[in-house]
């Protein structure tokens, strides 16, 4: 289902509907799994292009039972192995083409989250943290949890299991108006500002094959990178904005994966506010025991801020290389490792050369503030070529047009441009905050807040236009 389409608002409506017919905790879970289910077939037109996933759930499932009945180093490092071998081996990476495939298309949307919710079970399960059995059905709308199972956020199971078809949901008109502004907030990024970027980008991105003189292709360039940068931004922050508005409704509080990105001073800061639950998935499960173990094998303690840099790289690596299954997507995590590394051993520099308290206050100066801002986009906007470039030819005809000097310029526009961007609209915001006391006082009124939301809505329906259509979710593909 397109979140745009009528089939999706219709199913979200009917199932809202279903769900709170009755308070039985049994029949609204029978609701939720009933949901998942008629959500993951609208993606299919066959039973057999479900069934690889089914063998992916059963294989899951199968690997946590065997984690619970021996809770052995041995025992979570098998269960891991078999479930990330059928994953690599679903998902098609570019690298495995040769071995045998399954000779017909099959569902994989939603894969990749899967396995991270498989990871975890498994992990918690054997440390401890989990101590209880999950039961099938559970395990089931845990792991394909229909406002997740595109592309996340990720939720942890104790998280999930608190909210679980619970047997109160409170539907007052606060609570009620909180999730639709959520839900509209959502489809106005996702409808309107997304699809006008993507509107750009792909009226820009044709004039890259041209040839144009270095001037005008470094404008081009970062023309179609910034259109990208947003289209991503507001198409996957507007989902998430649809999905954790829509779970309001049926009493599931799910984790925000978004904190305002683009005010980020470093790369590193940056992703601790872009995709937080990925990003804290991977500091648990992976930047974690890699350090510790790096920790344990090298002791010295002049080594420790380095072996973080390490575990930096090692793990943005990873991180990047999960988003596609071609070559292109090592690339992209060899970048996004060299940009967390880059970061940090910059920051080692600076505490080493001026002192904590100096850099400090080096830092908070507004002239760094925006030239680290600008940076940090451009770095992330340029590292965003290996996702609408995600074949090798495509990808290095692009960069051997661009060029050594076409590269370096269009990342001095990204960069330039943004600071200075993000210093008018810093400037208007805190203008406007100084003059929001009568704004605030009438969205306070009921009648005022629910024309402002109708507002918004009737905004979506005439910008949307505009358009021939809507994009589709466009984080499902990774």
């Amino acid at each position: 289902m397109n979140l745009a389409s009528f089939s999706f608002l219709a199913f979200i409506a009917a199932t809202i509907v279903a769900f709170h017919l009755s308070a039985s905790i049994g029949y609204r879970r029978f609701v939720l799994t009933s949901a998942n289910i008629v959500f993951i077939a609208s993606y299919v037109d066959s039973l057999e292009q479900v069934l690889p996933l089914l063998g992916f759930l059963l294989v899951g499932y199968a690997s946590l039972q065997l984690v619970y009945l021996q809770r052995t180093a041995i025992a979570l490092a098998a269960s891991i192995a078999v479930v990330l071998l059928v994953y690599v081996f679903l998902k098609r990476f570019s690298f495995v083409e040769s071995f045998a495939q399954l000779p017909f298309p099959y569902l994989i949307v939603g894969i990749s989250y899967i396995l991270f919710r498989l990871l975890h079970l498994m992990v918690d399960a054997s440390s401890g943290d989990l101590p209880y059995r999950i039961r099938p059905l559970a395990f089931f709308r845990y792991t394909c949890n229909f406002l997740c199972f595109v592309s996340g956020p990720i939720q942890r199971y104790e998280d999930f299991a608190n909210m679980d078809g619970v047997e109160v949901v409170p539907l007052d008109a606060t609570s009620v108006y909180v999730a639709f502004s959520r839900i509209v907030s959502g489809y106005l990024k996702f409808v309107v500002i997304a699809a006008a970027a993507n509107y750009i980008f792909i009226n820009f991105t044709p004039q890259l094959a041209a040839s144009l003189s270095l001037a005008k292709i470094c404008l081009v360039y970062a023309v179609c990178a910034a259109a990208y940068t947003a289209y991503l931004y507001f198409n996957f922050s507007g989902y998430m904005d649809i999905v954790i508005g829509v779970g309001m409704l049926f009493g599931q509080i799910l984790p925000e994966n978004f904190d305002k990105p683009f005010s980020a001073r470093s790369f590193l800061e940056f992703w601790q506010r872009w995709h937080m639950t990925l990003s804290e998935w991977f500091k648990l499960y992976v930047f974690n025991p890699f350090l510790m173990f790096l920790m344990t094998h090298f002791t010295s303690p002049g080594l420790t801020a380095y072996l973080g840099v390490l575990a930096f790289f090692v793990t943005f690596l990873i991180m990047g290389v999960w988003h596609g299954t071609t070559l292109v997507f090592v690339i992209y995590g060899l970048l996004m490792g060299a940009g967390a590394s880059i970061n940090k051993l910059w920051q080692i520099f600076c505490v080493n050369k001026f002192g904590k308290k100096r850099y400090g206050s080096i830092s908070r100066k507004a002239g760094y503030v925006y030239f680290a801002r600008g940076l940090t986009f451009s770095y992330f906007a340029i590292a965003l070529t290996c996702l609408w470039k995600p074949e090798l030819p495509q990808f290095l005809d692009l960069s051997r047009q661009l060029g050594v000097s076409g590269i370096c310029g269009a990342f001095a526009l990204l960069a330039g441009g943004f600071a200075l961007a993000v210093l008018i609209l810093d400037t208007a915001w805190t203008w406007i905050r100084s003059k929001a006391g009568v704004a605030k006082a009438l969205l306070d009124k009921m009648a005022i807040r629910n024309m402002w939301l109708a507002g918004r809505i009737l905004a979506i329906l005439i910008i949307s236009s505009l358009f021939n259509a809507s994009p589709d979710f466009v984080y499902k593909a990774f």
